[in-house]
Parts: structure tokens; C-alpha cells; sequence
């Protein structure tokens, strides 16, 4: 086994909730294991440019709280080549880093699975988006403090859509995934989500039509994935196809990416990190982490980013239960 006495840490992708907390912990376990840090500014980007810091406890100080992302993020078209990664690999040996922690969805991870393939190096994936898209864990870091920061959006749209009589369109993110649409629906009250797992659009937005047709509820809000066209789409097809019905679209956008942590979102990081550098000691490398029934597990990354994470059937239930 590999000994270990400096790492690398950085956060890629869309910044998330939680992230600088997970930073936080993964600093100051591998601190307590008597190893080096180093802080990796603006992702791959940074890695490949040499942007480090040497950090101490009191670098991540007072940063449990904040949202976003201390050390930055950015895109690396670079990076996606064999010459990007090469360089980002000479950065690692001229620091003399042994292995890299990387926060992130799955982009961040599919780059983080290429480049300890390619160059033999013990890296340690935490799962870092607000999507919870990834697979393998019950839960990603941001998406408990989205799934609130939705939450109270709607609950103030609500107060609109009653006072007129509308259907609000109501986009959210998540890429590919629904699960930020179908559980901030149910949390909200709302009438109806729209998500990609149910691909079946007409059927989808005629159903919600016909139920509130029968109730003879006069305001609704459907919560609406941002994949193909999101909420612009399916508000054009009401006014076109049920023009009785006033319709408005709120687009929520990169507010859902900010704010400060929920405890939930501060616990699971701190979790995550701290296994992440527990994993090292193990002699893991290559893994996620994530967390199955409140338990933290190791999941290969290639397995992570490869398969689709499935939505409850349980959830589109209760949601169709309450909207009655």
C-alpha cells in the first residue's frame, strides 16, 4: 500500500451547498492524520496552472456556513485532453501530492476516474451537486439546501398564483434527474412535477390538466425539470392547447445553487469528508463516497457515473395522492 503524506483537495463542476464545509473536514482530517494539504483553486484548471495553497487549520475557518465554493470553480476544455491531463498530472509530482480529493458531480468525477487510470493515482470522489444524481448514495452534498431553497420560492409563488387564479410553470434544475422537481413538489403542496424519469410528456401534462379540470381548481403550481425546453415548453403548450387557463413560468435558475448549508447538508460534508480521508488510510482509492441508510459506503467511481440513479416509484405516488 501506497504511503500517504500529502494530498490535493478541489472543488469542480457546479458549485453546491456544503462544499466548503466538506472542504473544511477533509482538511483538518488529513491534518489530523499528520499529512499536508493542499487547497486546489479553480478545479482541473487550477491543477493543471499550478494554482495551490499550502493549507492549515485556520484556512477553513469560519467557512462551514458559506455557500459556494472558497476554492473555486471553473470549466477545463484543457483538461479533456491527454496533453491537459498530463499537465495536471506533472503539477501533482512537483507538489509531491499522493492522492487527490475531489468534490463534485459527474462530470468531476468522470475527470477524477480518467486521470487515476491514466496515471496510477489513489483518488477519493465526494459527491458534490445539487441534482443528487449520482449513484450509489442516498443523498448529495447541495441538495438538501436546494431542496429548501425551492421550497420557499414556491411557497411564495403560491401566494401569486392564488391571488389570480394561474398555473405557474415553475422550472427547477437537475439535468437529467427529477429528483430535485418531484421532492420539492411534495414539499411545497404542489400540484404536479414534470420530470425527465417520466418521459411521457403529453401524458404527463394532460394528466395534470384533466385532475384540476375535476377538482375545479381555479391556481396550480407544477414543478417542471429544466431538460428539453423546461417549464417555457410546457407553459406554450397550455396556452396553445387549454388557452382558458392563465399561465405564468418562473424559472428559478442559480438562485437554487447558493445560500448558506442546511445542518443536514453541514453533517453530511463533514461525514463525507472525514471518510474521504479515512478511505486513504484504508488503502482505498478510486472510490465515492456516499451514504446508504444514514451508513457511509465506498462506491466505485466508474460505477458512480455510469449507472442511472432511479427515482422512487413511492415518490411520483404520494405526490399524485396529495394533489387531489
Amino acid at each position: 500500500m501506497q504511503s500517504i503524506s500529502t494530498i490535493g483537495v478541489l472543488t469542480s463542476g457546479g458549485d453546491a451547498p456544503g462544499m466548503n464545509a466538506c472542504v473544511r473536514a477533509v482538511t483538518r482530517a488529513a491534518i489530523y492524520q499528520g499529512w499536508k494539504v493542499y487547497g486546489i483553486y479553480r478545479g482541473w484548471e487550477g491543477l493543471i496552472g499550478g494554482d495551490l495553497k499550502e493549507f492549515t487549520t485556520e484556512s477553513v475557518s469560519s467557512t462551514i456556513q458559506r455557500g459556494g465554493t472558497i476554492l473555486k470553480t471553473a470549466r477545463s476544455e484543457a483538461f479533456r485532453t491527454p496533453e491537459g491531463r498530463a499537465k495536471a498530472f506533472e503539477t501533482i509530482k512537483r507538489y509531491n501530492i499522493d492522492a487527490l480529493i475531489v468534490i463534485g458531480g459527474n462530470g468531476s468525477l468522470a475527470g477524477a476516474d480518467q486521470l487515476a487510470r491514466e496515471f496510477d493515482l489513489p483518488v477519493i470522489g465526494i459527491p458534490g451537486t445539487i441534482d443528487n444524481d449520482l449513484y450509489g448514495t442516498d443523498l448529495t452534498l447541495g441538495y438538501d439546501t436546494a431542496l429548501n431553497t425551492i421550497m420557499k420560492c414556491v411557497d411564495n409563488i403560491r401566494d401569486t398564483a392564488t391571488s389570480h387564479d394561474r398555473i405557474f410553470f415553475v422550472e427547477v434544475m437537475g439535468r437529467d434527474a427529477g429528483f430535485l422537481a418531484q421532492n420539492s413538489a411534495i414539499a411545497a403542496g404542489a400540484e404536479a412535477a414534470i420530470i425527465p424519469e417520466e418521459n411521457t410528456d403529453i401524458d404527463q401534462l394532460e394528466q395534470f390538466i384533466e385532475r384540476g379540470i375535476r377538482k375545479s381548481k381555479n391556481s396550480s403550481i407544477v414543478l417542471v425539470s429544466e431538460k428539453d425546453g423546461g417549464a417555457m415548453h410546457y407553459a406554450e403548450r397550455v396556452r396553445t392547447e387549454y388557452p382558458q387557463f392563465d399561465v405564468r413560468v418562473s424559472i428559478l435558475g442559480h438562485l437554487q445553487r447558493g445560500g448558506s448549508p442546511t445542518a443536514q447538508d453541514r453533517i453530511l460534508a463533514s461525514r463525507m469528508g472525514v471518510a474521504s480521508i479515512e478511505a486513504l488510510v484504508e488503502g482505498q482509492r478510486n472510490v465515492m463516497i456516499g451514504v446508504k441508510n444514514d451508513e457511509i459506503v465506498y462506491v466505485p467511481i466508474a460505477k458512480a457515473i455510469k449507472i442511472d440513479k432511479p427515482i422512487a416509484k413511492e415518490l411520483i405516488n404520494v405526490l399524485s395522492i396529495l394533489s387531489i
